[in-house]
C-alpha cells in the first residue's frame, strides 16, 4: 500500500473525527520519502532560521545514521536539506519511554522544536486532546516493538488560511479567518497534510520520524475530499475543535462543501 504525496491522496488515509488512532500503513522503501521537491524552498527555510535544527548529545549518533541511510551523509541537519521531509530522532530513556532527542524541522505545524526537545512522546503530544487517554499506550508499544527494515506511514490534516509550508500562527484565530466565507472558501481555506513515517535505525536503535508537508486549497481538491474534510470538522471533539480554530471557519467550510455537492463547477 502507499499513502501518496498529495493532499488528495493523504486525506482519505487520515483520521477524520472520533477516537484517536495511529492509522498506520506499511510502506515499501520506494514509497518512503518524496522523490521530487523544491530544493531551493527547502534550503531557504533552513537558512532563514537557525533554530530549525537542535540536537541533544544522545541524538548525534542517530542523526548521523539517519543521514547515511537517506544517502546524504553528515548530520541530521544536512540530511533534512536533502529531502522534503522534516526529520526527528527518538530514543528510549531510562524509563523506556521514547524521547525526542534531535530534530531538523523547517516546516513545523504550530510547534517549536526547542519546546519539545528532550520530552517523552506523551509530553510532546500534550496539546492534542485525548492523546494521553486514547493513544499514548498504543504509540509507546509500537515504538518499543518496531523492527528494523519496516517502514510505517500515517497522515493527519489541518485546515488553515495560509498555503506556506511553515505554519506558526500568531494572534487571535478569529482574525486569521475573518476574511473567509462560503463564497471564497475554495481559495482562502487550505488543507495542510502531514505525511508522517516511522522506521527504526538498525545500528543505534533509535526511531526516525519524518514529517512531509503537503498543502492544497479546497478548490483544488475533489468533491469527495472536500466533503470528508467538512464532515470531520463538523464532528470533531470539542477540545480539538477549539485547538484547530474550527469555530472560526467551520460554518463557511460546511456551506462551501454543500455547494460543491450540487454545483461542482464552482471548484473549476
Amino acid at each position: 500500500m502507499t499513502l501518496g504525496f498529495s493532499v488528495e491522496t493523504l486525506v482519505p488515509r487520515a483520521r477524520g473525527s472520533g477516537s484517536l488512532r495511529m492509522g498506520l500503513t506499511r510502506l515499501a522503501e520506494r514509497d518512503w520519502l518524496q522523490p521530487d521537491f523544491d530544493r531551493a524552498v527547502r534550503a531557504d527555510a533552513f537558512d532563514r532560521r537557525s533554530d530549525s535544527v537542535a540536537m541533544l548529545p544522545e541524538g548525534e549518533a542517530p542523526g548521523r545514521e539517519a543521514a547515511a541511510m537517506i544517502g546524504t551523509g553528515g548530520t541530521l541537519g544536512d540530511a533534512a536539506r536533502g529531502v522534503w521531509e522534516d526529520l526527528c530522532v527518538l530514543t528510549p530513556g531510562a524509563d523506556g519511554r521514547y524521547r525526542l532527542v534531535g530534530g531538523a524541522v523547517a516546516f513545523p505545524t504550530d510547534w517549536r522544536l526547542s519546546d519539545k526537545l528532550g520530552l517523552a512522546l506523551t509530553d510532546v503530544h500534550a496539546p492534542i486532546h485525548g492523546y494521553a487517554e486514547q493513544l499514548a499506550a498504543g504509540v509507546d508499544h509500537f515504538m518499543a516493538t518496531l523492527t528494523p527494515g519496516m517502514i510505517f506511514g500515517r497522515a493527519n490534516w489541518f485546515v488553515v488560511p495560509d498555503p506556506a509550508p511553515r505554519w506558526m500562527p500568531e494572534g487571535d484565530p478569529a482574525t486569521r479567518f475573518a476574511h473567509v466565507d462560503a463564497d471564497n472558501a475554495g481559495e482562502t481555506l487550505f488543507v495542510r497534510c502531514e505525511r508522517q513515517t516511522l522506521r527504526r535505525l538498525p545500528e543505534t536503535g533509535a526511531v526516525l520520524f519524518t514529517i512531509g508537508i503537503h498543502v492544497a486549497p479546497l478548490a483544488a481538491l475533489s468533491d469527495a475530499v472536500v466533503a470528508r474534510v467538512g464532515d470531520a470538522v463538523a464532528t470533531i471533539g470539542a477540545g480539538e475543535h477549539e485547538r484547530r480554530a474550527a469555530p472560526h471557519y467551520a460554518a463557511a467550510l460546511a456551506r462551501y462543501a454543500a455547494r460543491r455537492q450540487t454545483r461542482p463547477e464552482i471548484a473549476a
